[in-house]
């Protein structure tokens, strides 16, 4: 049987390791943001206006995106093996960012955001297909955003690609 092995580290080397691993800017991140760019999609990348600072944001429609790495966020956690090396601390820290995402993608919908998680193997493997049902998305949201603006009779969007009201 072939497959990863993970390699045999020292507790330095782990802890090296580990420190390295950045918060924001991954590759998956950077494969995500570059796929949008490219077809024509502007955002806002960890945007600490908004609560949970989402890795992408559409704040004109209300629209946040997160990659996250399967280990730090608990993919599979309950059927999955658990880290033997300071278990503890692995174990609590997990179900802690488990918990944290509940509560921003709560918080977030509460507040009439849509959320969308992406694990960041998922973005390696099917990076295309997730850029179109982002795209099918933001589509979504924006035929939404013209018509409340339709209905509160701003003015005619329909011509316009980023409906903004008239201010009078």
């Amino acid at each position: 049987m072939t497959g990863l092995k993970t390699a045999v580290l020292n507790r330095a080397q782990r802890t090296k390791n580990m420190a390295a691993v950045k918060s924001s800017g991954s590759r998956e991140e950077v494969a995500l943001m570059k796929a949008l760019w490219r077809r024509g999609h502007r955002y806002r990348k960890n945007n600490k206006t908004v609560f949970g600072k989402p890795d992408i944001t559409f704040k004109n429609i209300k629209l946040a995106i997160f990659v996250d790495s399967e280990f730090f966020h608990g993919k599979d956690w309950e059927t999955k093996k658990k880290p033997v090396t300071n278990a503890e601390f692995w174990n609590k820290k997990i179900r802690r960012n488990m918990e944290r995402d509940k509560e921003v993608n709560e918080r977030l919908e509460s507040e009439g955001w849509t959320v969308l998680r992406f694990w960041s193997n998922d973005i390696k493997k099917n990076l295309e297909d997730i850029v179109d049902t982002i795209e099918r998305v933001i589509a979504m949201k924006r035929s939404r955003v013209v018509k409340i603006y339709s209905q509160e009779n701003i003015h005619t969007l329909a011509a316009e690609p980023n409906p903004t009201p008239s201010k009078k």
